[in-house]
């Protein structure tokens, strides 16, 4: 399953970010393999909005369909 089919609400965690690059750049935001977030938001043809503890970070819609998640 990969980010971009989650539903608002749901809690997901990540399971694989296949880029070198934007796993450096998720990790400066808590974001990296094995963490458990919540779907914060889903804008329609737009960002997955996810949510880390108190904060809020958009995920692009194809960014999103390269990450690996399973739901929890």
């Amino acid at each position: 399953m990969t980010l971009d089919s989650v539903v608002k609400g749901q809690k997901l965690e990540i399971l694989n970010i296949p880029d070198k690059n934007i796993r450096a750049q998720a990790i400066r935001f808590g974001i990296c393999e094995g963490a458990q977030l919540i779907c914060a938001e889903k804008l329609p043809a737009g960002p997955v909005i996810l949510q880390n503890r108190m904060q809020e970070i958009a995920i692009g819609r194809r960014l999103a369909q390269s990450i690996q998640i399973k739901t929890v």
